[in-house]
């Protein structure tokens, strides 16, 4: 019997191809009282600036913010969930600072 080491050239899988229909969802609300408005606008602005997105994310506003993000992978779900959290945090966190400063 003779045994090789290394990277295999070539492989065939004999299993049949399935196609993936799992799609992960995840849905944020924010009530930011008076500052809403302002970041929905970061969060909306900064959606329609990534058009390749490879999640598909929407944002509706009325009194709250509400969120959706949907992916076929949770990796891409999971990143963009953290983004947006990032950024909901760090446009809160500057009109705060903003606040502070006019008063």
């Amino acid at each position: 019997m003779l045994l090789e080491y290394g990277l295999a050239k070539s492989v065939i899988s004999r299993l049949p191809e399935q196609p993936m229909t799992l799609n992960y969802r995840a849905k944020i609300v924010v009530d930011a009282k008076d500052k809403t408005k302002a970041i929905f606008d970061s969060l909306n602005t900064d959606n329609i600036f990534y058009p390749e997105n490879p999640t598909q994310t929407s944002f509706k506003i009325d009194k709250k913010i509400e969120i959706g993000i949907e992916s076929k992978h949770l990796p891409h779900l999971r990143a963009n969930l953290n983004s947006t959290l990032r950024l909901i945090q760090a446009s809160f966190e500057t009109i705060e600072s903003i606040s502070e400063k006019e008063n």
